[in-house]
């Protein structure tokens, strides 16, 4: 049987990209084979049955990190066994000795480059001097570099070893002798197609006639939706979008053409929010559902044809917020258009409540999966943290429930909020599309924070240990220099923001001496910022970057209302920091170095000075402008540089 297996395996990763494929005898020669290896490594063991497309999703996986196929079958004797949260395999082990298991492993890997050296070290710790028994080589192979559908610097390919049995137990002991390195590994589920490691003839032909029950191309467009989504899109666009993606693919549209094409149906939306009448704003509700739509379709049309890349995954990242604030522009210059309120400034609002959020929902993620990680006998038990955390975990295993739902709508996720936009503006007008969002948006702000609060209590991780904490809070030079370190960073960044609200609320009572106090509470901003530097170990510091940017962005709408700077400037300056941050959240996200031009944006400490400058020196409106058009050119030089001049070789 494995003779039959081997042959059918290195066909199959042929048709699935590779064009070297390499058997190796034991686990001492796929050691040196992989200490050759200049990048990526694929493995798996012969034992393996699958469909092809379930090879090329694990060579096309877009995660930059190392890949193990995860399946749902109980793991029999000699297999490893893992558990795996968040995509994430937390723990590995024989069969039996893992009672909390989440799946088997599925005999594959695909190796990043930066953890091949621990590739070699594992397979040299998990070989065994004799064979004592029957096998057969496994196989493995690597993608065809610079090809569509695999990593862009990848080397030959390689394999697993034989053991004592057919099962390929060989590939088992170096799962669990990598993960034991330190080396993390994400999740590849296997959804819709067939993967099976078999022990004997009958398995075997049973998992042929299952592979052969299945449509491999029909399963990979239903496999392009997301799994879980939230209610609006799941039920209001992935019913139908797939037809879309299908059609896509067809006329050879890539991922970004798509996602520029979303982007204009959203700026028209927006001018037709702005110019107002009912027949504008239905047109604009419509493009505005349609681009929605389209945003999806990028990213299913990027899982469908597996045309990754690192520049797609920042320009959606990217596109989605330019979009949805462009949308708030046109919002709220159709309400001051129309006399129904000063528009500019819900506008500002939301734009400036949305992207707190988001930096919450980024460092919470960044906790979640920190946390994950941590051996479970590391993390205490016990308090309403742990009992939330429970009851969480027992909602989101409960798919398709009334209470699942709630849970993933209530926190108005971007899918609800362009139903809300769309809708309201349609039915009433950008007013009460406007005030929607910000009374929904701030619950729930309230009820996630909240939340999230106490079950970051329970968990107890240092998030912001595993990262540039001081990249992310978007420190300038002068933080990184003369900052200091203290343990409360929280209640001094929550510090910095109520001076700047208190500044705020001085300028819109229009007192006379705003101008003065906007030096005192730039030093309550400076005082937060000199104490916060270095690691941010505390249970809540992961609040830290997003209490920074209500600071900075409260303490600019502080400056342009003392000032009396146009609220479209306003508007246009905080727009081009919101492009700066979500930048560093995507670097955040992918575990990516900082933004070629980082240090000339002066960080968060610099740009807040040189607006209280220029506030004294009355010449606010001019300052902002100056300052706002500098950082859109440094923004746009630091694009160029990135993905233009020095192109990343990854995937999305």
């Amino acid at each position: 049987m494995p003779g039959e297996t081997v042959g059918h395996l290195v066909e199959q990763w042929r048709r699935a990209g590779v064009t070297e494929v390499r058997v190796a005898a034991d686990l001492t020669e796929l050691a040196a084979l992989a200490e050759r290896a200049t990048g990526p490594v694929l493995l798996c063991g012969p034992d393996l049955v699958a469909h092809t497309t379930v090879l090329k999703h694990l060579a096309t996986n877009p995660m930059a990190g190392t890949v193990a196929l995860v399946l749902a079958d109980p793991p029999a004797a000699g297999h490893a066994a893992v558990r795996e949260e968040r995509g994430q395999v937390v723990a590995v082990a024989p069969a039996g000795d893992l009672p909390d298991a989440t799946g088997s492993f599925g005999g594959a890997l695909r190796v990043a480059a930066a953890d091949v050296p621990a590739l070699v070290a594992a397979a040299r710790t998990a070989a065994t001097p004799v064979r004592t028994g029957p096998g057969a080589p496994p196989v493995a192979g690597a993608p065809r570099p610079g090809s569509a559908s695999a990593p862009a610097a990848v080397p030959s390919g390689l394999a697993d070893t034989a053991t004592t049995t057919v099962a390929g137990g060989g590939v088992d002991r170096l799962v669990t002798a990598l993960t034991a390195t330190g080396t993390l590994l994400f999740a590849q589920r296997v959804r819709l197609l067939v993967a099976h490691r078999v022990v004997d003839p009958a398995g075997l032909a049973a998992a042929r006639a299952e592979l052969a029950g299945v449509d491999e191309d029909a399963a990979e467009l239903r496999l392009s939706v997301k799994e879980r989504d939230d209610f609006f899109t799941t039920y209001f666009v992935s019913t139908w979008s797939p037809y879309v993606t299908k059609a896509c693919a067809r006329l050879g549209l890539t991922p970004t053409g798509v996602t520029m094409i979303s982007v204009l149906f959203a700026a028209v939306a927006a001018v037709l929010f702005g110019v107002g009448g009912r027949p504008a704003l239905v047109t604009g509700g419509i493009l505005l559902y349609l681009g929605f739509m389209l945003d999806c379709v990028d990213g299913q049309l990027a899982r469908y044809t597996r045309n990754f890349s690192p520049w797609g995954g920042w320009l959606d990242t990217m596109a989605d917020r330019a979009k949805e604030y462009l949308v708030y522009a046109g919002l709220g210059f159709g309400v001051t258009h129309a006399g129904l309120g000063n528009g500019w400034a819900l506008a500002i609002a939301a734009m400036t409540l949305q992207t707190v959020r988001h930096l919450t929902d980024a460092w919470y993620g960044v906790l979640h999966d920190e946390a994950a990680r941590r051996p479970k006998a590391a993390t205490p038990g016990g308090g309403i943290g742990d009992k939330l955390n429970a009851a969480s975990n027992r909602v989101q295993a409960d798919t398709g429930s009334l209470s699942y739902w709630l849970k993933r709508t209530v926190v108005f996720p971007i899918g609800e909020r362009w139903a809300l936009i769309a809708i309201t503006a349609a039915l009433f007008d950008p007013l009460v599309s406007l005030v929607a969002v910000l009374v929904w948006g701030t619950l729930a702000f309230g009820y996630t924070g909240a939340l999230r609060t106490l079950r970051a209590r329970f968990m107890r991780v240092p998030a912001l240990g595993t990262v540039d904490a001081g990249l992310h809070r978007d420190d300038g030079v002068l933080l990184r220099r003369l900052g200091g370190r203290v343990p409360a960073q929280l209640p001094l960044a929550v510090l910095a923001a109520l001076g700047a609200f208190a500044l705020l609320g001085a300028a819109l009572a229009g007192w006379d001496g705003v101008r003065w106090a906007a030096p005192v509470a730039l030093l309550v901003l400076l005082a937060a910022g000199l104490a916060a530097r270095g690691r941010a170990d505390g249970a809540l510091d992961w609040l830290v970057p997003a209490a920074l940017r209500a600071a900075e962005y409260v303490f600019a709408i502080a400056v342009g209302v003392a000032g009396e700077v146009p609220l479209p400037l306003v508007f246009g300056y905080l727009f081009v920091l919101t492009l700066l941050h979500y930048d560093l959240v995507a670097r955040l996200e992918k575990r990516q170095p900082a933004p070629p031009l980082h240090d000339v944006t002066l960080g968060w400490e610099g740009r807040s000075i040189l607006l209280t400058v220029a506030l004294i020196a009355g010449f606010a409106t001019a300052g902002m402008a100056t300052l706002g058009t500098y950082l859109f050119v440094v923004f746009v030089m630091s694009v160029v540089a990135a993905w233009v001049l020095v192109p990343a070789r990854a995937t999305r």
